[in-house]
């Protein structure tokens, strides 16, 4: 998919991308080099990977967060929208803080943001988009629901569930395998193009398409 730099997305249920305002697309995952290859981080990662194919970078924001201004869609195409990446730079738990007051700055409704984070419940690479829904025990999505409501978008990125006996946050703190990492990029690019997908066409369509 086409995206482009700048400084407007699926109606307020998840329909066709409309004129209003623009939408805002969260990755979660905690701050630092220490943290960037964890599967917690899988957010940072894709929301990275849409930084770089709307051609800018990110930039600190008095919210606590890193954001990019953008949109997506073909260049001068009238169905493409405004988009405004993010990436919270508190602590996961913290991750309410950041994006109310990035709400609030850009003026974005919940029913205007995508929430792409780690799933445990989902293999390694599977896909699930909703909108609503529970925080399963995340607790960045625990955060943002106390912050936000529950109302928001969600690209779900399966991770699986930890092997044995291993403590939950040690697995999610931990980097994806040296198998897993084989067809990451693989996965990741799927995840940017449901974001993209969802914020373009609506949360239907998406699903049908990435729903796996």
């Amino acid at each position: 998919m086409t995206t482009v730099a700048g400084t407007g997305g699926a109606g307020a249920a998840g329909g066709p991308a409309g004129p209003s305002g623009p939408w805002l697309v969260v990755g979660l995952g905690n701050p630092g080099p220490g943290y960037a290859g964890n599967r917690h981080n899988v957010g940072f990662v894709v929301t990275d990977l849409l930084a770089s194919r709307i051609g800018g970078k990110f930039k600190a924001h008095k919210s606590r967060a890193r954001v990019l201004e953008g949109r997506f869609g073909a260049p001068g195409s009238a169905s493409g929208c405004r988009v405004v990446l993010a990436q919270p730079m508190s602590y996961m738990n913290l991750s309410g803080g950041p994006v109310t007051a990035l709400r609030d700055f850009y003026k974005v409704p919940v029913e205007r943001i995508v929430v792409v984070h780690d799933e445990l419940d989902i293999d390694f690479g599977v896909l699930r988009l909703k909108k609503g829904g529970g925080d399963n025990g995340h607790n960045g999505l625990k955060s943002l629901t106390k912050s936000l409501g529950p109302g928001y978008f969600r690209v779900r990125f399966g991770v699986g569930r930890p092997p044995g006996r291993m403590p939950v946050a040690d697995y999610v703190l931990k980097d994806f395998s040296a198998v897993e990492r084989k067809e990451l990029d693989y996965f990741t690019d799927r995840a940017a193009d449901a974001v993209e997908s969802l914020v373009l066409d609506g949360l239907e369509r998406a699903q049908t398409t990435y729903n796996s």
